[in-house]
């Protein structure tokens, strides 16, 4: 164990350069304590708290004397509630090291001592406050420092003393626990400005000083709790509760009741149980002699505190029975002008009357107002009145809000509800100016540090329930919505060129067999948009179908799956679904259940988007004329049917786009930060069935054998990217389209070269983000594409080299030409709109799960080099 510097320390402390010596020495004293176990820590802990406890009595009786306020009886419970509640309520928790740990999630939470506490101790809880806060300080390994109230130094000094011996006779170094043997304003200064942190116990000025000292402080605010008896209210334990509060060591604990307001229909009911409990009601000409008695020039008059009902109207002139409980004042205004509204400190109560619970409520929030803001409130009710319960708990600006229960003794915690922390210092949040809105405990006086290990989060693989596939399918497939799923009414989702040229008649003439009753909408756009999907939707609402099968390329399917969500939860907002993400598991919108009212069914009949296996859907905004690329496992479709048969007579130029487009999804999952061996596989695959097949589909377009291979490509490299998701080229490709109107495979074509270049940097400005990710390998990753794809190399770079030379040849067999300019974009235009396309691209959501995080600079770079061909 680490040895104490030997510091000269005076015996009395009485001013700065003692107080500034003894502190100094304190912190050497916690610095061993600091090194302390949980085991030493509990054994001091256990021997303080039995020392305090044994002596509740004489510190309770010094308390009286000295201060002159009290009740000796009600101090001794004070003094024991301090220390054996405290005791109690922290005895079994952890405070030293490793005190929380998640092994599977790799986080740790180790507690550490803040150092040196200041502790200023009011004199109205002189004893019980100092055990308290001692206490405490040992169950955390903090030392402190006590700043008594000048009027109960002694009884303070005495109980710390005592909490010390204790507490160092069973281990503790000594000194750990000291205190200012002459307080002055001087040293309490001194001692919240060279302290760690600063335990604030008083009155409004000395908790702004704590806050004011530039130290952290965890003060408490004042006290004017407002009680409420509701009609319902149980009379005889409402009144008789108040009592046994408000007469507790008379009045001082700051949560102790200031006004009761009582419901008129049983306001002489209550009245008269106060009066048989032993409680005066003053008359007129007494109120007033009353009120002049409780404030004195405008503050409260110290000569009322913690007095007995009887000795305050002697004081005031006033008779009353020597047995008096408290003094009630019948008043009506709870403006601050009115001095039965502020708190009294003392067994002296203002009652008001209420017509109604809501007036009842307003008059308990303006005395809130008025100088209780975060401390406390009270109202008696029936525990099955819930919704005014919640009523008063709502409109009510206060940390604690106590049913049924002596809200002195309720609000400091443990007592009457059993969760409640216990507690001497009570916070009022940032209503009463503190900084907790919490019974303070140890957990206020440990910095915890957390200890966070790398972790890979769960990750997934999601497909379609059903993937169909092979020429001839369609018809067996559709078989199942009589057989298995018996579906009644389909709605159909295509283009007008399909419908117009009989390619639909495979789906028709199936459900004609069937008995299936159908519908078709054959109006979706080259690029929809909302309002073509709004347009469906509202159709489908019209004929209500419990299956919808769309067909077609990239648009059919994106536009049906954004009318199957309208159509089964109308109330969506487009905007809310397009709001970007960073992980899909946690974004802020949250997708409606799908699937309740219709299944959803993707015929493909293009090589190209992969959207029958994916969650993925793009439209565009007619106002805006942006595309928004919308992603959510809701969007997934139910059943897949890749049926080569409706690929046959894709043309040329389509077969092109969309082969290269394929190409492009297998690439950029697999360069994705979200890649796993469950979706590197099928990218794999897919990019070589491009290589291998898409100039043979493209230059020989009645070759099954080809269609057939790029349908497999499509579909498997659209459950690699429904999973990994995409990049950058995609984030431009999209926008690309939006604002030129290319072809969406055209626009990645013209991208994908450059992308490949750009992510194959070993040394990027900026990686992605995402925690398998560890460092930037993107370019070892391309070179296991270009292998597997037939490419020989020396090397990793000369590999990716030479894929993109062979992504170059690929594009070039099959008529894609080499720049945005040759498309006939104009160069001005271009240029003109490039900034705005660059910042749209950028917060495309296929960005963020680019291996190379870009900057916008780079991406406007790379939209230059496209353009021009470079």
């Amino acid at each position: 164990m680490a040895k104490m510097k030997e510091l000269v320390v005076p015996e009395i402390i009485d001013s700065v350069d003692g107080l500034v010596a003894k502190m100094n020495a304190m912190r050497e004293a916690q610095k061993i304590f600091a090194t302390y176990t949980q085991e030493q820590v509990d054994k001091i802990f256990f021997a303080a708290a039995s020392a305090a406890d044994k002596m509740r009595l004489p510190l309770a009786k010094m308390a009286v004397e000295e201060t002159g306020m009290g009740v000796v009886e009600d101090k001794v419970i004070k003094n024991n509630y301090a220390a054996e509640y405290i005791y109690n309520a922290y005895k079994d928790t952890k405070t030293v090291g490793v005190i929380e740990e998640d092994k599977a999630y790799g986080i740790k939470k180790i507690a550490e001592p803040i150092g040196l506490i200041a502790a200023v101790i009011p004199t109205t809880n002189p004893t019980s406050t100092a055990i308290f806060k001692s206490l405490i300080c040992l169950k955390t390994r903090n030392a402190i420092i006590i700043s008594p109230h000048p009027r109960a130094k002694n009884c303070t000094i005495e109980a710390a003393r005592i909490v010390l011996e204790a507490a160092v006779k069973a281990g503790a170094p000594a000194g750990i626990i000291g205190w200012i043997d002459v307080p002055s304003l001087e040293l309490t200064n001194e001692v919240m400005r060279n302290s760690d942190l600063i335990l604030a116990t008083g009155g409004p000025g000395m908790v702004k000083a704590a806050y004011s000292s530039g130290k952290p402080a965890l003060g408490v605010g004042a006290g004017n709790t407002p009680v409420i008896i509701d009609d319902t209210a149980d009379i005889k334990m409402a009144v008789s509760s108040i009592i046994h509060s408000k007469t507790f060591d008379n009045g001082m604990i700051c949560a102790s009741e200031q006004s009761v307001t009582v419901m008129e229909s049983i306001y002489k009911e209550v009245r008269k149980e106060f009066e048989y409990r032993g409680c005066y009601f003053l008359k007129q000409g007494e109120i007033d002699k009353v009120r002049k008695t409780i404030l004195v020039n405008g503050a409260l008059n110290a000569k009322i505190v913690g007095q007995p009902a009887y000795k305050i109207a002697k004081l005031a002139g006033v008779e009353v029975p020597e047995a008096t409980k408290i003094l009630i004042g019948e008043v009506e205004s709870v403006d601050i002008s009115e001095e039965f509204a502020h708190e009294k400190l003392s067994p002296v109560l203002a009652m008001y009357k209420a017509k109604t619970f809501e007036e009842a409520l307003a008059k308990a929030e303006r005395l809130v107002a008025d100088g209780g803001y975060g401390h406390t409130a009270s109202l008696y009710v029936n525990v099955n009145e819930t919704e005014k319960i919640m009523k008063h708990a709502e409109r009510m600006k206060t940390c604690r809000i106590v049913i049924n229960t002596p809200s002195s003794h309720g609000g400091i915690g443990d007592l009457y509800n059993f969760k409640l922390a216990p507690s001497l210092t009570l916070g009022c949040g940032s209503w009463g100016g503190n900084s907790v809105s919490e019974n303070v405990g140890v957990k206020h006086l440990l910095n915890v540090k957390t200890v966070a290990e790398r972790r890979e989060n769960m990750l997934w693989f999601r497909a379609p329930e059903k993937v169909y596939f092979k020429k001839g399918c369609l018809p067996v497939a559709l078989q199942e919505l009589k057989d298995v799923m018996g579906k009644k009414r389909a709605f159909i989702v295509t283009d007008s060129f399909l419908y117009k040229n009989g390619y639909t008649h495979a789906i028709t003439d199936r459900l004609t067999e069937m008995g299936i009753t159908y519908t078709v909408f054959s109006d979706v756009q080259p690029d929809p948009t909302l309002a073509n999907a709004q347009a469906g939707a509202k159709l489908m609402r019209d004929f209500e179908p419990d299956v919808i099968l769309a067909m077609g390329g990239g648009s059919a399917m994106d536009a049906g799956k954004i009318m199957w969500v309208l159509y089964e939860h109308p109330e969506v907002d487009f905007m809310d679904m397009a709001m970007r993400f960073i992980d899909i598991r946690k974004r802020v919108y949250t997708f409606p259940k799908m699937g309740e009212k219709a299944t959803f069914i993707a015929v493909p009949t293009s090589s190209g988007t992969g959207s029958e296996v994916t969650p993925f859907a793009v439209i565009t905004d007619q106002e805006t004329g942006i595309k928004y690329p919308l992603a959510d496992y809701q969007l997934l479709p139910n059943m897949a049917i890749v049926d080569t048969d409706n690929m046959m007579s894709q043309p040329r130029g389509l077969t092109s786009a969309s082969g290269v487009d394929v190409l492009t999804h297998a690439l950029e999952a697999y360069a994705s930060v979200m890649a796993t061996d469950y979706t590197d596989g099928l990218a794999l695959k897919a990019m070589k069935n491009v290589f291998d097949y898409l100039p043979t589909a493209y230059n020989e377009p009645s070759n099954v054998d080809a269609r057939q291979k790029m349908a497999d490509a499509s579909c498997m490299a659209g459950m690699a990217f429904a999973n990994a998701f995409l990049g950058v080229c995609h984030s431009m490709a999209h926008k690309l389209g939006a604002f030129h109107h290319l072809p969406h495979g055209v626009a990645n074509a013209l991208m994908i070269s450059l992308v490949v270049e750009f992510n194959a940097d070993e040394n990027p400005r900026k990686m992605g983000t995402f925690s398998q990710y560890q460092y930037p390998h993107t370019q070892a990753r391309y070179a296991e594409c270009a292998r597997f794809c037939g490419i020989n190399a020396k090397d990793d770079a000369e590999a990716v080299k030479k894929l993109i030379e062979k992504i170059e040849e690929l594009k070039k067999s099959v008529g894609i030409k080499s720049s945005i300019k040759e498309y006939g974009i104009d160069e001005q235009d271009f240029l003109d709109r490039l900034d705005d396309m660059v910042e749209q691209a950028f917060d495309d959501q296929c960005t963020g799960a680019n291996p190379r995080y870009p900057l916008m600079s780079e991406i406007k770079d790379m939209y230059l080099k496209a353009y021009y061909g470079k």
